[in-house]
């Protein structure tokens, strides 16, 4: 066998290819799906975050900001820890993004605030001088979709087999959970009083009166989404 795949190198290349290619993935593909596991403290969005991820897209947010922090000193020293794969195990679809005419907002949760935030969606240049984003000053008036998110939980859960109600470790050691509700009605119950919280911390009246009656601004959605980039 050997000595004729010797006087046939046409053969001869593609047997070592064959090897070669099969070593290769016995050795990288038990790696990747290591890697691509969640990260210790990476948790499931909330139905609210949820929400406001799809404000994010539904905006295009995505055209002009990245989510993936490439590891090279000169991203790392701006932006923070570069990203890991285990990190997106709960992202459908992924937002990675190919151009930056904002900054990356992958971590954007640690540096950035609610009050922040507000005033930046409502006018980028008074926050930002030369900044060329757009007002998004919509945000403030339409309200978040937030039985589309959950049911889009539903899905995710019964599909993909993501952890709701089930206890996640977190990097100090601690368990965290993300508790799916029973039904739509409950959704929209946690979903409420977590933008009780964000709004705590806004200035916009109009969007606390929308909470107080029981209305989510697609601006508290959004940024509890941007709050939870970390």
């Amino acid at each position: 066998m050997f000595h004729w795949l010797e006087k046939n190198p046409f053969f001869f290349a593609v047997a070592v290819f064959v090897v070669i290619a099969f070593a290769g993935l016995i050795e990288i593909l038990p790696n990747f799906a290591q890697a691509s596991q969640p990260v210790v403290g990476t948790k499931p969005y909330s139905t609210l975050e949820l929400a406001g991820r799809h404000v994010y897209i539904k905006n295009s947010c995505n055209a002009c900001h990245s989510q993936l922090i490439r590891p090279f000193k000169s991203e790392t020293d701006r932006y923070g820890h570069y990203s890991l794969s285990g990190e997106y195990a709960y992202d459908r679809p992924f937002l990675w993004g190919s151009k930056r005419t904002g900054p990356d907002l992958m971590r954007v949760g640690n540096y950035r605030t609610t009050d922040w935030h507000e005033n930046h969606m409502k006018d980028p240049v008074a926050v930002v001088p030369g900044s060329i984003m757009p007002a998004y000053g919509w945000m403030f008036k339409n309200t978040a979709d937030i039985d589309t998110a959950y049911a889009e939980q539903l899905t995710v859960m019964n599909v993909f087999a993501v952890p709701y109600n089930a206890e996640i470790p977190m990097a100090d050691g601690s368990k965290a959970t993300v508790a799916l509700a029973d039904t739509v009605e409950g959704a929209r119950a946690s979903a409420l009083e977590e933008a009780k919280v964000i709004a705590a911390d806004m200035k916009d009246q109009d969007v606390k009166d929308k909470i107080a009656a029981g209305e989510i601004p697609e601006i508290v959605a959004i940024i509890a989404y941007l709050n939870s980039l970390k």
